[in-house]
């Protein structure tokens, strides 16, 4: 009777590993099924997110009739690679170069510096009404740009800025961009950050007779490298598209940006698409390639910032 007993549950041991073997290759294999079509959909999605970008690339190394021929061709032929310096020389861009890069410094700097004084007040000191005077600063943000155009040009128009930096440059050193939205959202992200950042730092050092200057100099600023990474690469980006803006207050071709430099290849009956594309191609390469150099600090500035509410 021993032996029988052995034999069963040798036999109910053999039939339960067999049935056991199949159920787990099926889940392998069904994770495996699940994992090459995630990777085929996050491919085909990214091959249709570049899409423009090669479309740009492409037309950038054609003439005008080669661009819109149906149906399309993807290869150039023959590439014409003058497209490029004879945009570039076409209108004065070093100099449209130059003045949006002043832009840049007065503008980006102008954002880090209030950003980081407003959002350390409203996110590390007590003091009364500190709620109610953020929220009335989200509610400002949320205001559309186009509502706030036409004041903004009759106030600078009265105070004789037009033509010249001042308009798109200055709001940034109070909270605002040239649309007051964009100073907003920088001293919000930044204050979502500030807040994570342990108390107990701000508390020692006061102990030590730090004032709330130094506590943000020398504490919370060198904590928070990854969201002033992410604060400037917006305001750099904000700025180096701005069209209407400087369409708006700019009239003299000697204080174009790049963005109008762009403009003037398309005209009322005509456009020079192949310089125009060309062009653009110039002018769309130094923001990918700050992503790329700053991508691994800028995501994780997004990533960190909003944790903490």
């Amino acid at each position: 009777m021993g032996v029988l007993r052995r034999g069963r549950k040798i036999m109910a041991s053999q039939i339960s590993t067999a049935f056991a073997k199949p159920q787990k290759s099926t889940r392998m294999k069904m994770i495996g099924k699940s994992n090459v079509f995630t990777y085929f959909t996050l491919i085909v999605l990214s091959l249709l997110m570049i899409l423009p970008l090669i479309w740009l690339v492409r037309s950038s190394l054609m003439d005008n009739a080669q661009i819109f021929i149906f149906p399309p061709e993807w290869i150039p032929e023959p590439f014409r690679w003058s497209n490029y310096p004879e945009a570039l020389t076409a209108v004065p861009f070093k100099r449209f170069f130059l003045n949006t890069m002043i832009l840049e410094v007065l503008t980006v700097s102008g954002v880090l510096v209030t950003t980081m004084i407003s959002a350390y007040t409203f996110a590390r000191l007590r003091w009364p009404g500190k709620n109610i005077v953020f929220g009335v600063l989200l509610a400002t943000g949320m205001l559309p740009g186009a509502a706030t155009l036409i004041p903004m040009f009759v106030f600078w128009r009265e105070l004789g800025a037009l033509d010249s930096f001042i308009p798109l440059s200055l709001p940034s050193w109070f909270g605002a961009g040239v649309y007051t939205g964009q100073g907003v959202f920088a001293i919000f992200l930044m204050r979502q950050f500030f807040m994570t950042i342990p108390r107990e730092l701000d508390e020692a050092a006061y102990m030590d007779g730090a004032n709330p200057l130094t506590v943000l100099w020398h504490i919370i600023l060198p904590l928070s490298k990854p969201a002033l990474l992410v604060i400037t690469v917006f305001s750099f980006n904000d700025v180096w598209n701005q069209f209407l803006e400087p369409t708006l207050y700019l009239s003299s071709e000697k204080k174009y940006t790049m963005a109008l430099g762009l403009a003037s290849f398309k005209g009322l009956y005509n456009a020079q698409w192949g310089y125009l594309m060309a062009a653009s191609a110039t002018m769309v390469a130094p923001i990918i390639l700050l992503f790329f150099l700053a991508q691994r600090y800028f995501i994780e500035g997004i990533t960190l910032t909003g944790i903490k509410g």
